[in-house]
């Protein structure tokens, strides 16, 4: 196995790729899906279509964090292997992997203190996060040191917006976002919620009645939000909705002019609560200095 300088992990909240995962050695620490009485481990076991297709069908997926033996056992052969490391964790507000992940890194560090691994709370969520782990990567790639990977990384969480807006709102009252009124009203009226994360958590913006009122509108946020759009990289994901991601992306292209816009289906953790037909832009506030 070929081995980055400095070893970049996360976690399935990231919304990545596993094929990109996999060719950039990134170590992936999965959440779990339960689904029929089964759990699965996101993205390794259970592909995100399944779960979109058992909500739409009336099933409610129940998700958990990592498992603290597999941070224990990944983060003990780290040590041993006298391995850097720096672990971009989904946000500590909507899972307790973060917290479980510093617990376990202290159990081992006890017992090797020379070990060197840095866990960074990303605040964000889906690609949001994983945009930030692919920055981690090309600069490791690069031969970046440690200290500077750590610092890009805080940056790019501290100024990276996320805006999404889901199909359909019964998903989130299931999961106590909305209340069951509010979702109600949207259903009957065509109103769809576009709502952000603010230091991590869910906050909703306004809501909006028909789709194409919706995309005009997300553009017109993203351009009071964002900075040098020509500049930046702008993450889409959706739930099962490539055909309006696509759409999305040619929007951002003609009005904001993005140097890049990549596109990732939401897995199965964050799926499981926002349901299918969800979709989410990631952009930078703020452009690091260099």
């Amino acid at each position: 196995m070929i081995l980055l300088p400095v070893r970049i992990l996360t976690d399935s909240g990231c919304d990545l790729p596993l094929h990109y995962l996999e060719e950039n050695h990134v170590t992936l620490f999965p959440l779990k899906v339960l689904l029929n009485n089964q759990e699965y481990e996101d993205l390794l076991t259970i592909e995100s279509k399944t779960i979109f297709n058992a909500i739409r069908s009336g099933q409610v997926p129940k998700t958990s964090q990592v498992s603290p033996v597999l941070f224990e056992e990944s983060f003990t052969d780290m040590a041993l292997h006298n391995e850097d490391g720096i672990y971009i964790a989904f946000s500590s507000q909507l899972s307790g992997t973060y917290q479980t992940a510093v617990m376990m890194y202290e159990q081992v560090k006890e017992k090797y203190p020379d070990f060197n691994l840095t866990i960074i709370d990303s605040k964000c969520a889906s690609l949001g996060c994983g945009l930030i782990v692919r920055e981690a990567v090309r600069l490791s790639n690069d031969g970046a040191a440690h200290e500077e990977i750590v610092k890009r990384a805080n940056f790019l969480s501290s100024h990276m917006e996320h805006l999404f807006t889901v199909e359909d709102l019964d998903y989130l009252a299931k999961g106590g976002r909305v209340s069951k009124a509010s979702a109600f009203l949207g259903g009957l009226l065509n109103i769809k919620p576009l709502l952000n994360v603010e230091d991590g958590k869910l906050v909703p913006i306004e809501k909006i009645r028909g789709k194409k009122k919706l995309m005009n509108r997300i553009i017109e946020v993203m351009k009071e939000r964002g900075v040098r759009f020509e500049e930046q990289t702008v993450g889409i994901s959706h739930a099962d909705d490539e055909k309006t991601a696509l759409e999305m992306k040619q929007l951002i292209q003609t009005e904001l002019h993005a140097k890049e816009v990549t596109i990732t289906e939401i897995g199965g953790v964050i799926g499981s609560h926002t349901g299918p037909g969800t979709i989410a832009i990631f952009f930078l506030n703020e452009l690091p200095s260099n």
